[in-house]
C-alpha cells in the first residue's frame, strides 16, 4: 500500500518562502514521477510541478520562476520550495505519486499567503 505524507504547508506574507516536502512509503517502483498539484477555494485541482526519477521538471507557467521542485529518490520524497509566494498561490497543496498507471495523493497541505 503507498502512501504520501505531505507537511511544511503554512501561513506566510506575501513575498515570503515556504518549502513542502512529501515522503512516499510502501511500494515503490523506479521510474515513477512525483509532483505537486494545488486546489484553491471554488477552483478545480492544478497541476503545480513534477519531476521524474531521472530528474525532468516540468512547472506551470504561473510559478515559472519562483517554484522549484526537486526529489530525494533514495528517500521517495520530493520537496516545493517556494518563494515570492503570491496571495493567489494560496491553496491546499496535494502531493502525488504517478507510477505504474496509477496515481497517488496525500491528503494535502494548506498553504495560505496574506497581502
Amino acid at each position: 500500500q503507498v502512501q504520501l505524507v505531505e507537511s511544511g504547508g503554512g501561513l506566510v506574507q506575501a513575498g515570503g518562502s515556504l518549502r513542502l516536502s512529501c515522503a512516499a512509503s510502501g511500494s515503490i517502483f523506479s521510474g515513477n514521477v512525483m509532483g505537486w498539484y494545488r486546489q484553491a477555494p471554488g477552483k478545480q485541482r492544478e497541476l503545480v510541478a513534477t519531476i521524474t526519477s531521472g530528474g525532468i521538471k516540468h512547472y506551470t507557467n504561473s510559478v515559472w520562476g519562483r517554484f522549484t521542485i526537486s526529489r530525494d529518490n533514495a528517500k521517495n520524497t520530493v520537496y516545493l520550495q517556494m518563494n515570492s509566494l503570491k496571495p493567489e498561490d494560496t491553496a491546499v497543496y496535494y502531493c502525488n505519486l504517478d507510477m505504474r498507471g496509477m496515481m497517488y495523493w496525500g491528503k494535502g497541505t494548506l498553504v495560505t499567503v496574506s497581502s
